[in-house]
C-alpha cells in the first residue's frame, strides 16, 4: 500500500531533533527533567477528558482545539532552557485554552493546574513558564479566531445538484443533508491552500478500474453479504467510530513510550494536530470538488435497488475516504516523528465494538486496517481510501517540513 516513502521512514526517527534544533537553536543542553510526574501525560489527558466531555460536535474542532493548546505550549517552552519551566509553559498553555475554548471544563482544568503547580516549587522559572504558556495560548487563539473551523462554519450548507451518473446525493437511511462542506474554505494552519494537495480525479464511471471496486463493495460491503467474513465484519464495526476518538489512544501510545524531553514530546502532540486539522480541511475541498456519489448510490442506480451497506453511510461524498485521510495523516506524522515502529506493543479499544481491543506494533496496521474496513462498511470504494491514505500522508510529510517556521 503506498502509505509512505520508504526513505521517510528511515529518516522518521532524527526528524523531531531536527525540528528541535531548528525551533530551539543553539540552547545548551538542560539538566535531566522531573520525572516523579509526567506532566505531557497529565496534560495529554486532561485535553482529552475535556474534550470528551464538552468538546464540539464536528470532529475538526476539536483537533483545532488540541492543536492550539500544543502548538502554544511548544511555542512557549522556547522561552526557557529549564526542564521546570517548560513543565509550566505546558501548563500554562493548555489549561488556558481548554478554559477559553471548553468553559464548561474549566473547573476540571483548574483541579489539574493546581495538582500540577503544587508538584512545582515556587520559583521564578515556573511562575514565567506558566505566564508564557498562557500568553502564547491567548495569542494563537486570537491568530485562529474567524477560522471557519467552527462548527457552523464547517456545516456551511450545500446545496445538492441534480442527480446524474456519478454525482453525489444524499443516502439512506437518513438521507442527512451534506456535512463538512464549509470545512473546505477553512484556514489551515500549514497549507498554502484547501486544494494544494488535492488528489487526482477518481476513476472515471465504466473504467475496470471503477468497475472493480464498485464490485468489491458490492459483494463485501453489504448489509447480507455472504463472502465477507466475521474477521472482515468485525474490522468495519471496530474502525467506524470517529477517527479522532480511535487515534486519541494510538497518539498517546508513542507519548507514552517516547523517551525524549518534555519539550519533545510537546511537538509531537501539537505537529499531529496541526497535521490533523489541515488534512481535514483538504480532504473537504477534495471530496466536494469531485463530488463523487457513494456506492449504495451506484449500485442502486445500477439496478440492486434493494442494496444497502453494512454501516449507515456518512453524509458527504465518496472520494477521498475521510477516515483514511486521518489515518494518513497520523501514520506520517508518528512515522515521521517516532519512526515506523512502536517502541512497546500497545492496545486501542473501539466506541463502536465495546470491550473489544486490538493490540499494534506499529503506526501502519491501522491505517491498512482503515483502508479495509471503509470498504467492508459498504461506504466507500477502495480507491477512494487509498487516495485517502495517499493525500493525509502528502499534507503530514509537509507540515513536518514547515515544522521549524511552526513551531517559533
Amino acid at each position: 500500500m503506498p502509505v509512505l516513502a520508504t526513505a521517510r521512514s528511515r529518516a522518521g526517527a532524527t526528524l523531531l531533533g531536527l525540528v528541535t534544533a531548528a525551533t530551539v537553536g543553539a540552547a545548551a543542553p538542560a539538566a535531566a527533567e522531573p520525572v516523579t510526574t509526567d506532566s505531557v501525560l497529565v496534560w495529554y489527558d486532561a485535553t482529552a477528558a475535556a474534550i470528551t466531555a464538552g468538546g464540539a460536535t464536528t470532529q475538526v474542532t476539536n483537533n483545532r482545539t488540541w492543536a492550539i493548546a500544543w502548538l502554544a505550549a511548544a511555542r512557549a517552552q522556547n522561552t526557557t532552557h529549564s526542564p521546570l519551566g517548560r513543565r509550566a509553559a505546558l501548563a500554562g498553555a493548555v489549561h488556558q485554552t481548554l478554559a477559553t475554548l471548553i468553559p464548561g471544563q474549566q473547573a476540571a482544568a483548574d483541579a489539574t493546574l493546581a495538582a500540577e503547580l503544587a508538584a512545582l516549587p515556587d520559583r521564578k522559572p515556573v511562575r514565567d513558564g506558566v505566564a508564557a504558556g498562557r500568553a502564547a495560548a491567548q495569542r494563537l487563539i486570537a491568530e485562529r479566531t474567524g477560522d471557519g473551523l467552527d462548527p457552523a462554519s464547517v456545516n456551511t450548507p450545500f446545496t445538492v445538484p441534480a442527480a446524474a451518473p456519478g454525482v453525489w446525493q444524499p443516502t439512506p437511511p437518513a438521507y442527512a443533508p451534506a456535512a463538512q462542506y464549509g470545512n473546505r474554505v477553512a484556514r489551515p494552519f500549514v497549507l498554502r491552500s484547501a486544494a494544494q494537495f488535492r488528489p487526482a480525479a477518481p476513476p472515471a464511471l465504466g473504467t475496470e478500474r471503477y468497475e472493480t471496486d464498485l464490485a468489491e463493495v458490492k459483494a463485501y460491503g453489504s448489509a447480507t453479504s455472504t463472502v465477507r467474513t466475521q474477521a472482515q465484519t468485525d474490522t468495519a464495526t471496530f474502525w467506524l467510530g470517529s477517527s479522532l476518538t480511535l487515534y486519541t489512544p494510538i497518539l498517546r501510545a508513542a507519548v507514552a513510550q517516547s523517551p525524549a524531553s518534555i519539550a519533545d514530546r510537546t511537538r509531537l502532540v501539537a505537529l499531529f494536530h496541526v497535521a490533523a486539522v489541515d488534512t481535514q480541511i483538504a480532504t473537504s475541498d477534495a471530496k466536494y470538488a469531485y463530488q463523487r456519489w457513494r456506492p449504495v448510490t451506484a449500485i442502486q442506480a445500477g439496478g440492486d435497488t434493494a442494496w444497502l451497506p453494512l454501516h449507515a453511510t456518512p453524509a458527504h461524498p465518496d472520494y477521498p475516504s475521510g477516515h483514511n485521510t486521518y489515518s494518513g495523516s497520523a501514520e506520517g506524522v508518528l512515522t515521521g516523528l517516532t519512526g515506523p515502529h512502536a517502541r512497546q506493543p500497545y492496545t486501542i479499544g473501539s466506541p463502536t465494538a465495546p470491550g473489544v481491543t486490538r493490540t499494534y506494533t506499529d503506526w501502519h496496521q491501522p491505517s491498512v486496517e482503515n483502508v479495509d474496513a471503509r470498504v467492508f462498511s459498504g461506504i466507500h470504494t477502495r480507491n477512494a481510501d487509498l487516495a485517502g491514505i495517499r493525500l493525509g500522508s502528502d499534507v503530514a510529510r509537509y507540515v513536518l517540513r514547515q515544522a521549524p517556521a511552526l513551531l517559533r
